[in-house]
C-alpha cells in the first residue's frame, strides 16, 4: 500500500502478506501482516493491519468509493488518563469503510461461498 501525506510531502509505503480476504456485494475486508515498510514509515513490521473497501458502483472516477483502515484513528483501547493504545487486529477485522476515495478507486468482485458439502 502507499499513502501520500500532503502535510509532510512524502509517500509512505508498506507491503504485507494477506492472511484473510472476505467479500460481500460491493464490499471487501482484508487483513495483512506487514513484511516491509518504506523509509520513514511507521513501525509496522510484523503487525497485522485491517483494510476495508466499499465499491460505490461504476460511476466515473469512483467518487462514491470508500475505504476503512485499522490504524491511526480507529481500533483504539480507551481507558486511563493517557492517550489510548492501539488494539490488536484479528484476521479479517477492519472498520467499516469510512473515508472517501479521492483518487483512483476500487472494484470488488464478490464470490459467494460454495455450498456446504452434503454428508
Amino acid at each position: 500500500m502507499s499513502h501520500y501525506s500532503a502535510d509532510r510531502n512524502v509517500t509512505y509505503t508498506a507491503e504485507g502478506h494477506v492472511d484473510c480476504l472476505v467479500t460481500g456485494p460491493g464490499t471487501a475486508t482484508l487483513t495483512a501482516v506487514i513484511t516491509k515498510v518504506g523509509p520513514g514509515g511507521p513501525p509496522w513490521m510484523g503487525k497485522r493491519l485491517g483494510f476495508s473497501v466499499y465499491d460505490g458502483g461504476d460511476d466515473k472516477g469512483h467518487y462514491r468509493d470508500r475505504v476503512g483502515f485499522s490504524w491511526e484513528m480507529v481500533n483504539l483501547l480507551p481507558g486511563g488518563t493517557g492517550a489510548p493504545s492501539e488494539a490488536e487486529v484479528g484476521t479479517c477485522m477492519a472498520p467499516a469503510p469510512y473515508a472517501p476515495v479521492v483518487k483512483g478507486g476500487y472494484t470488488v468482485r464478490h464470490a459467494d461461498l460454495p455450498p456446504v458439502p452434503q454428508r
